[in-house]
């Protein structure tokens, strides 16, 4: 797996970890669930269990990646990039689904999926070669 690649997938699943802290430790502060599109307290508070269960599939998701690097590091290299090839895949996928469901959310999905593309794009360039 190219270096490039690397930071790349580090950088999604640091991301990852960004999500989970916002939906699962700080969700209840008004300048976080407004980021979100809610209206309310009232409105988070209804939502809040379904943030905290996102907010810890991104914690894993992210884990999983830097385990695959981890693994690539110590010399596991195919486990390595099957991690990291699934956990950005996921990342990916649930970007195009987040803006499927609804047009409004393209600038998060962007946010949400371009650093996993990049990473699947340059591992499957190296794969390739």
């Amino acid at each position: 797996m190219s270096p490039l690649a690397q930071v790349f997938a580090v950088a999604a699943a640091l991301m990852h970890v960004l999500f989970f802290v916002m939906e699962s430790i700080v969700f209840s502060q008004p300048q976080v669930w407004k980021r979100f599109g809610l209206k309310s307290q009232a409105d988070a508070d209804i939502v809040k269990p379904m943030a905290l269960n996102q907010g810890f599939y991104n914690l894993f998701l992210a884990l999983g990646v830097l385990v695959g690097i981890a693994l690539v590091h110590t010399g596991a290299v195919a486990p390595g990039v099957t991690a990291v090839v699934f956990g950005c895949a996921c990342m990916l996928l649930a970007a195009v689904v987040l803006v499927s469901s609804n047009r409004r959310f393209f600038k998060a999905s962007l946010m949400q999926g371009t650093l996993p593309f990049l990473a699947l794009a340059l591992i499957t360039a190296h794969l390739r070669a």
